[in-house]
């Protein structure tokens, strides 16, 4: 087994396997406010924002995550109409990614964040880097965008993919970012998908890292890997593979965790809605353990 199957089966091993004192292996969870990032459902929202988010709101779920779509944040709308809109489906919408902006145009979204309640600003990517030095910069541009989010009542996120874990001058970034941030001013997001698939343990970021990840994206890891070369990625529908939500979703709220997004990105024979629907009713079974 080369290193990078050995950390991939870490990696599902520790999702999968039960914690003392969380829920068994089998047992469904259940989130009193699931959400869904609408990036998952794209081409439904350009094409009919508010059909989508009708069908959103009937599916159970309760909180949006936005992102720098091409017709904004909010969707062609201004932020009270959107805010408007999706209220009137059971919705509200509580954290945006937000595209690469001068800081002077992240101050204005900040403010129409905070006007209709909003609770978060994320950058979603960096990119893989050559030196880490280009993270540890990330970081200090993090501290400063945590500041303007401060002074508007707002909070700062990241979230990583893939490449925060992967070793680069023999230091993984996801390390360095979470160490030169301002635990007071940057959060994190975990995507547990890309966590599990490059090998590494959730539980250990969690607990080591308490009230750091305060927000978590939501899909689930195939049994199997792909072939080698594969451009598919090895997503499916949560209950479907290795991942042990029940454990998984009571050990992030133990550790301050609480805004989870579902967020699928693979479909074999579902529509992303067909796809957002299955997830939202796994999530609605049985509740978590206090």
């Amino acid at each position: 087994m080369n290193r990078r199957n050995f950390l991939y089966s870490s990696g599902i091993l520790a999702a999968a396997m039960p914690l003392p004192g969380l829920l068994a292996f089998g047992e469904a969870p259940a989130l009193s406010n699931p959400g869904i990032q609408l990036y998952m459902v794209r081409e439904e929202m350009a094409k009919d924002p508010e059909g989508t988010l009708k069908q959103l709101g009937k599916m159970g779920y309760t909180q949006l995550e936005s992102y720098g779509s091409d017709k904004g944040v909010f969707w062609g709308m201004n932020n009270k109409a959107f805010q408007k809109l999706a209220n009137g489906y059971g919705l509200k919408l509580v954290s945006t990614h937000h595209n690469p902006m001068p800081v002077t145009e992240f101050e204005q979204l900040a403010a129409q964040s905070s006007e209709i309640g909003m609770k978060y600003l994320i950058c979603p990517w960096l990119g893989p880097q050559k030196s880490i030095d280009v993270f540890k910069r990330a970081a200090d541009d993090f501290n400063k965008r945590g500041e303007i989010c401060k002074k508007h009542g707002l909070r700062y996120g990241y979230h990583p993919h893939d490449y925060p874990y992967k070793l680069v001058d023999g230091q993984l970034p996801i390390d360095v970012l979470l160490a030169n941030t301002d635990k007071q001013l940057v959060d994190f997001q975990m995507d547990v998908y890309y966590t599990v698939s490059e090998g590494r343990d959730p539980y250990a970021y969690l607990f080591k890292h308490p009230g750091r990840f305060k927000l978590m994206h939501l899909r689930d890891v195939l049994k199997r890997r792909l072939p080698k070369g594969s451009k598919e990625e090895s997503a499916c529908d949560l209950g479907e593979g290795i991942i042990n939500f029940p454990k998984l979703l009571s050990a992030a709220q133990h550790s301050g965790c609480k805004y989870f997004f579902v967020e699928q990105s693979r479909y074999d024979h579902e529509t992303p809605l067909q796809s957002a629907a299955k997830n939202a009713k796994y999530l609605s079974r049985s509740p978590l353990a206090p």
